[in-house]
């Protein structure tokens, strides 16, 4: 794809409107950022109609910073907003989820009713193992059911759920015990990644060596490997649950009763254990996943293809989608598993109308040639959405023409754990979109781009995000540690919250992400974004994928490193790489400035990623800088890094 190409895409006067359908659904609501906008809370308290309350609030927000509460003195149950209320109101027979496993003719198709038998008998074998309202139960678990019917049984109990990715180490998995003090583990004796086993209890059993206070661990048994076994502590989901009644009578629970903490990752310092509440976060991710995505519940089938170990799992796999009764896709498996056209069977075969990925992954889709998606009917999609991290905009035309074919909207949405449900994203139907931009933030919710001093930019400018007022889902606190909460969210810019994002405001004053500050790279003086860097690379035609770290350099304090997959049309002779090298950094020096060179360029056939699709910068800061690799359990492969290592002198290229 040409330079050109893409800059007519980034044109403001080419952004791609609405199209008429959507416009003419929009209509009814085209008023909804007046509303919000005159009174937010006021706003807020009407989308909590959204819940099922057992006695209905009479308060909204209480905002004392950094602490906030939402609709406090209202009583409801998580589950029973997600589940009972759709048996209840005549929707038991609607598929809630459509679950494919790892391996291709392995499914299961759950529907509410079912849904809600399991979610009750699981609640109750809980009971029985002797969990209770407060207590902590981690979730190590692959994606299957039994994971989902975990979750809202727990919650359902007035328990907290402390779910904990499955590609974690047990040295991972005990530290997030220990901090939130779990008493119960609920985990599988293994799950499938293409095809091949992948334990999980050795994992758990060795992390409780270091967690005595641990009195029970559920243990479903999914791959039947061998496990060991520690007689009355450990059960088999099978001999506890199965026999369990499938009638639950939920009780209700205050509205800011603490429902799950999730522990951020992916730097060396002690994760923060982010925890969130029942009515705010209920009321945010129902309201977000029902504007964002346009659901209509009774012929939508969506599917968010994450991991229920991260946040988008929790808010629009789980809550989110559920609230609002809808139909969805539940995948065990990689994008591979089976082949590089999984995914496009799966979406042809269900009829799959919204699609909700990262742009690691799309980009991961795109090296495989769009030849692969253009041998499906993929005419059932409607709606395409991006989360997890700034999308450059070849990979979102490229969503755009060979997955959604041109004529699918793409809400390209930012929102972090912290903030529990999206805070910026397009609207189909109301608002216009550009490839790669956010645009701006959801009704009732305030952002701003401000300078060093918290000064707001003006359009054409860069800076800070922050959000400047409270929101329904935000989180809560750092899980036993309220002075690092305030220290690290609340006091770089004194009565905004910042969780250490960069962003601009381009002509038209829309929003675009650029990723983390801290990986911002000073060069000769310059400051320069990593992402700014990546999208240049990305946005040659030989690039499928790229990763730009910071590294020291006496000269200019720091200099630009970059980890490149090439799309398999490249040729793969040493005259080949060194012609391309040679072009990308010309490349960069032409679209960004000959500042952003990069000093070297290493090809690699893969990048490290967690099994979630991100790409561990970290680590390939700790190659850059000859430094040893810290823990790489959570990694795919971890193989990666040591290869990528020894390719260091073999693609490096001194800058000219």
């Amino acid at each position: 794809m040409s330079e050109a190409k893409i800059e007519a895409w980034l044109d403001e006067d080419r952004a791609f409107a609405p199209s008429a359908e959507f416009t003419a659904q929009a209509n009814a609501q085209s008023s909804i950022y007046e509303d919000a906008d005159a009174d937010p809370v006021a706003w807020w308290r009407r989308q909590a109609d959204r819940l099922t309350w057992a006695s209905e609030p009479t308060t909204s927000l209480e905002w004392n910073l950094p602490n906030a509460t939402w609709f406090a003195d209202g009583t409801l149950n998580a589950s029973v907003s997600c589940v009972d209320v759709h048996v209840k109101e005549g929707r038991g027979d609607r598929v809630a989820y459509h679950w494919v496993g790892d391996a291709e003719g392995e499914s299961r198709t759950i529907t509410y009713r079912e849904l809600l038998g399991e979610v009750c008998r699981t609640a109750n074998a809980l009971i029985e193992l002797g969990v209770k309202k407060g207590d902590r139960v981690a979730v190590y678990m692959p994606m299957i059911p039994e994971a989902i019917f975990t979750m809202l049984a727990v919650v359902r109990l007035g328990a907290i759920h402390s779910v904990v990715f499955g590609g974690f180490s047990a040295e991972a998995l005990a530290s997030r015990i220990l901090d939130s003090d779990c008493r119960f583990v609920v985990t599988a004796d293994g799950a499938f990644r293409r095809g091949a086993a992948s334990p999980l209890k050795p994992a758990v059993d060795e992390a409780l060596k270091s967690c005595p206070d641990v009195s029970a661990v559920l243990v479903v048994q999914r791959t039947h490997e061998d496990v060991d076994w520690v007689e009355g502590r450990d059960h088999w989901w099978h001999d506890v649950v199965d026999h369990q009644s499938d009638v639950h009578e939920a009780q209700a629970f205050p509205a800011e009763t603490t429902m799950f903490i999730m522990y951020t990752s992916g730097t060396t310092a002690k994760p923060k254990g982010i925890f969130h509440t029942t009515a705010g976060y209920l009321t945010q991710v129902a309201t977000t996943y029902n504007y964002v995505f346009d659901v209509k519940p009774e012929t939508d089938v969506c599917w968010t293809a994450a991991d229920i170990g991260w946040i988008t799992g929790h808010s629009y796999i789980v809550y989110g989608p559920l609230i609002n009764g809808v139909t969805q896709i539940m995948y065990e498996g990689l994008p591979d598993s089976g082949g590089r056209d999984r995914w496009w069977k799966i979406i042809s075969q269900y009829q799959v109308t919204i699609l909700y990925t990262a742009p690691t992954t799309i980009r991961t889709l795109m090296k495989w040639g769009h030849q692969i998606p253009a041998a499906f009917d993929l005419t059932s999609l409607r709606l395409l959405g991006t989360v997890g991290e700034p999308i450059n905009p070849e990979a979102w035309m490229w969503y755009r023409m060979n997955v959604g074919g041109n004529r699918c909207p793409i809400v390209d949405t930012w929102w972090q754990t912290e903030t529990g449900a999206i805070i910026c994203s397009p609207l189909p139907g109301i608002s216009s979109t550009k490839p790669g931009a956010a645009m701006r933030s959801l009704p009732g919710i305030s952002v701003a781009v401000v300078d060093d001093s918290g000064k707001e930019v003006g359009n054409g400018e860069g800076g800070y995000l922050v959000i400047t007022a409270p929101w329904p889902s935000m989180t809560r606190g750092i899980w036993g540690d309220p002075d690092r909460f305030l220290e690290t969210y609340w006091s770089r810019f004194p009565g905004k919250y910042f969780a250490g994002d960069g962003a601009k405001l381009d002509a038209d004053g829309d929003l675009w992400l650029l990723g983390r500050v801290d990986d911002v790279m000073n060069i000769s003086g310059h400051r320069l974004s990593t992402t700014e860097v990546e999208h240049a690379l990305v946005g040659h035609p030989a690039v499928a994928e790229a990763a730009v770290v910071g590294a020291s350099d006496e000269t200019t304090g720091q200099a630009i490193v970059a980890f490149v997959t090439l799309k398999l049309s490249v040729g793969e002779t040493e005259q080949d790489h060194a012609r391309v090298i040679e072009e990308l950094r010309a490349h960069v020096a032409n679209t960004i400035s000959p500042i952003a060179k990069p000093r070297q360029i290493i090809l690699t056939p893969d990048l490290p990623k967690t099994r979630s699709g991100k790409i561990m910068r970290r680590l390939l800061r700790d190659v850059a800088e000859n430094r040893s690799l810290g823990d790489v359990t959570t990694l795919t492969d971890p193989t990666v890094v040591n290869m990528i290592a020894g390719l260091m002198d073999t693609h490096a290229t001194s800058e000219d």
